[in-house]
């Protein structure tokens, strides 16, 4: 039976996995992270193994030497890394007889790096994907083995679109494996493709409104970081608020003002204005507009009347 070391976490991570079992691969170990209180909102890929009795590993250094020997050992076949944490080092990837890849959630080449389902909406992309490539020692390099579109609605959250991504994560995964197994997979090299583009990792701080901004760049932040990510803020030098979740209107408000109306909270930016549905505050949530507004007015925000 072909063997498979995988290096997953996350809801693609835990989806892949699926679709690589699926396939009839053996797969020897996983390693991957302990979940945080704050990801609860989806099934690690250890919940998985474990169900499939796969011997699960935690390791804070998955480059160390004692893990390389380890993985050695188990001579696989494959490796498979599913929006793993870490770069994997090039011996590691060098050890699999029939080679190692990666899933990536961009259609590479574009959107290289860190957070790429976060950085498509952020950017307004109306179109993604996910790709499975081989594995070299730079980040999300390699030839593509192959790849399925994800269309992007208007209102797309990251959440949405992570779960759209992990479903396909699984069926890619599924349908291309006996390709690789039997060495028949064909492999397209990214630069056929056109220019790669890349982008870094993200920050809580990096989800900071500014008042002055175009509405399409606020509501794109928003939605990239909304619910369960950190959310969008609004700060002064009297205090932040969490913009949870809000949409655009076609009501106006002056830029850098609230107004309270029928339709609830309107929050003016240069050309146009969001709806506020949902703030938080200090841990409080709430979707009602009259704490919207006292929210507001604390932070000094000016009323338009």
């Amino acid at each position: 039976m072909t063997t498979a070391i995988v290096c997953a976490y996350s809801s693609v991570g835990h989806e892949a996995l699926a679709g690589l079992l699926e396939a009839g691969i053996n797969v020897q170990a996983l390693y991957t992270y302990p979940q945080r209180p704050d990801e609860a909102w989806f099934t690690p890929p250890a919940a998985l193994a474990q169900k499939h009795g796969i011997a699960v590993h935690m390791e804070k250094d998955f480059n160390s030497d004692r893990v390389y020997r380890s993985i050695a050992a188990m001579a696989p076949d494959f490796l498979f890394s599913f929006y793993f944490r870490e770069m994997i080092h090039q011996r590691y990837l060098d050890l699999p007889k029939k080679g190692a890849y990666n899933l990536h959630g961009s259609l590479l080449p574009a959107y290289r790096g860190r957070a790429p389902i976060n950085w498509v909406l952020v950017k307004g992309e109306t179109a993604t994907g996910i790709t499975l490539h081989t594995m070299t020692a730079k980040p999300d390099d390699g030839d593509i083995i192959g790849q399925t579109p994800l269309p992007i609605a208007w209102d797309e959250t990251a959440l949405s679109l992570t779960l759209r991504s992990a479903a396909a994560a699984r069926t890619l995964v599924k349908a291309l494996v006996p390709g690789l197994v039997d060495g028949t997979a064909k492999r397209i090299p990214q630069k056929s493709l056109g220019p790669s583009t890349y982008f870094g990792g993200r920050s809580p701080e990096d989800g900071r409104l500014d008042l002055t901004h175009p509405l399409h760049e606020a509501f794109n932040l928003v939605r990239a970081v909304a619910d369960p990510w950190p959310n969008a803020f609004l700060e002064t030098d009297r205090g932040m608020v969490k913009v949870a979740w809000a949409l655009p209107s076609a009501s106006t408000c002056p830029q850098g003002h609230f107004r309270e109306g029928r339709e609830g909270i309107l929050l003016g930016f240069r050309d146009g204005a969001l709806r506020i549905h949902t703030l938080r505050k200090e841990g409080i949530r709430s979707e009602r507009p009259s704490v919207h507004a006292v929210w507001l007015r604390e932070l000094g925000i000016p009323e338009a009347k």
